[in-house]
């Protein structure tokens, strides 16, 4: 067997593997025998049949292919330790040649990191901004969230929620037909088509209107771009938002813990801020990462990247093809499109956790076995279902170095921090869940 470096870049060694004959018809041989065994051929008793009689039964190809499967882990493992080579996950691999037998080979290398002078990075931290607007905002929501619809004997308005019948059709095509269908006319609202909740406008209950409307060329779905739809409408009902006043009633309504309006109001300001610190508090994490990065010198093998890539699906799709299919239907994209649209994300996320781990290491940033026990007595204190599941797991080998990588990163960001910006003082230790007074939005009532 002959190895050959041809170049190192990208974190990957590129190797060539020529295998020499008297390697391959050993291997060969190997082959027949094994396969002998379990293929039935016609006037032979099993496992009898000559080897080139089972060349010409199962083709030449067929045993070629099994042997190179065969011989190839073995031969990889020679090419990787005969070169000083320490590889980090699978190769790529290619039969570049059969005659002889050569493979052409990708490793991934362990990543190359070399910090910067991360003691001179400043980055400013910005304050937590939240004013009385943000709050009037959320109370404004709330308000809307918990409004009833009330029958009105008027022609309609813009933000009105009318009950119609609809039929239409585009071209020859049916499009909609309902009977009793409930639409709010929203001015900027571009469904079923640009302009239709305009042309509701004006009409009165038991009216009945014929109109067509035309969607735009660049229209979002691409079916119906540059096309007209007929449509026929009749009214049936006509009804208003009529919104709760903001009083002590109401605030109660919102959620029991606030009495009055008054504490309502403090408690959604109190709960805006809190998520505004968090905010900047990321925020300011993401600046310190990117300096981090960018004051270095990071290489990494793509494959790096594409595990990212995964991991970034799985958590955005954890039910697997019967979410990711759904999504890709309704945003007409390609899996190879999504993953393309990923895959800048996932590298900057690659990036930032070595750089954060060579940090780590370099500053000699430890995390007690208290301190992981601690943060896991508080992670399931703070869970809402399966305590008992959720602890086992978390004392588990695989659970605990997860908690102690997570500790490590607070600790490294908190320092980094500090070392960057001596007005950082947010704690960097994440936690979960918001404030409990949270008001939750409620189902509209009536309608």
């Amino acid at each position: 067997m002959k190895v050959t470096r041809e170049k190192t870049e990208d974190s990957q060694a590129f190797l060539t593997i020529e295998m020499e004959p008297d390697e391959m018809e050993e291997s060969l041989e190997k082959s027949y025998r094994r396969l002998v065994k379990k293929t039935r051929v016609p006037g032979f008793r099993e496992g009898k049949a000559p080897r080139v009689i089972l060349e010409r039964h199962i083709g030449k190809e067929g045993l070629l292919e099994d042997t190179i499967n065969d011989i190839f882990p073995q031969a990889y493992e020679k090419a990787v330790q005969e070169q000083g080579i320490d590889a980090i996950a699978r190769p790529q691999v290619e039969v570049a040649q059969t005659d002889p037998v050569v493979f052409k080979v990708v490793v991934p290398l362990k990543p190359a990191i070399e910090l910067g002078d991360y003691r001179k990075i400043k980055v400013k931290s910005e304050p937590a901004k939240v004013d009385k607007k943000d709050t009037d905002r959320v109370i404004d929501y709330l308000r809307h969230q918990h409004a009833t619809w009330e029958p009105v004997e008027r022609a309609v308005a813009y933000n009105d929620l009318v009950i119609f019948d609809i039929e239409s059709s585009v071209g020859e095509e049916p499009f909609i037909t309902q009977k009793g269908a409930q639409y709010q006319v929203l001015e900027e609202h571009a469904f079923p088509a640009p302009g239709f909740a305009a042309q509701l406008v004006g009409m009165k209950k038991d009216g009945k209107k014929d109109f067509k409307l035309g969607f735009p060329p660049d229209f979002s779905r691409k079916e119906l771009a540059d096309k007209e739809a007929t449509f026929k409408v009749a009214i049936s009902e006509i009804k208003e938002e009529v919104l709760p006043e903001l009083n002590d009633e109401f605030a109660r309504q919102v959620n029991p813990d606030f009495d009055t309006a008054d504490k309502l109001h403090d408690g959604i300001a109190a709960d805006l801020k809190l998520r505004a610190e968090e905010k900047a508090r990321v925020d300011f994490e993401d600046k310190l990462l990117d300096a981090l990065v960018d004051c270095s010198k990071i290489e990494f093998p793509p494959v790096l990247v594409e595990s990212e890539v995964n991991r970034m699906l799985n958590r955005r799709f954890p039910g697997g093809k019967q979410e990711l299919e759904p999504y890709l239907k309704s945003a007409r994209k390609t899996v190879e499109e999504l993953i393309e649209e990923l895959r800048p994300s996932a590298a900057k996320t690659v990036a930032r956790s070595l750089a954060l781990g060579k940090f780590v290491e370099t500053e000699a940033i430890e995390v007690s076995a208290a301190e992981i026990d601690e943060e896991i007595k508080r992670m399931v204190a703070g869970a809402t279902k399966d305590k008992e599941g959720l602890a086992k797991m978390l004392t588990e080998p695989p659970g605990r170095e997860s908690v102690e990588q997570w500790l490590l990163s607070g600790k490294a960001l908190q320092k980094l921090g500090e070392m960057a910006s001596v007005s950082f003082k947010a704690k960097t230790v994440r936690k979960k869940g918001a404030s409990k007074k949270v008001p939750k939005p409620a189902a509209k009532k009536g309608g």
